[in-house]
């Protein structure tokens, strides 16, 4: 009897903290579950960014090394933003625009 009330007084936390932890996995996966629409829109837009980033470097005769030189960032940096896998941040983004010979504003129109 008091070997039984030892062992259940262990297992009854460990028990209690199981439990817990798969609350709490699937509140995180119902949360990741929910966020498709906004994981998807948000990935639609860094592929047009990239797109517009691209088309624009293309345009203007240009290769991935020249604009990375130019901005002082590395190639696989200049290609992951035309791939939308990553965005440049406000400053790349303002000197790219000058590089193209654009305004922010104009280069950031082209995103749809």
């Amino acid at each position: 009897m008091f070997s039984t009330l030892v062992i259940a007084l262990i297992y009854l936390p460990g028990f209690a903290l199981f439990g817990y932890l798969a609350y709490l996995v699937i509140k995180a996966l119902r949360k990741y579950i929910r966020s498709e629409p906004v994981r998807q829109e948000k990935a639609e837009t860094a592929r047009s960014l990239g797109e517009a980033l691209k088309n624009r470097r293309v345009g203007c005769g240009m290769t991935q090394e020249f604009v990375a030189e130019a901005l002082g960032v590395s190639r696989q940096a200049v290609s992951k933003w035309e791939s939308g896998r990553s965005d440049p941040s406000t400053t790349n983004l303002m000197a790219l625009a000058r590089l193209y010979g654009l305004t922010p504003e104009e280069l950031l129109k082209e995103v749809q």
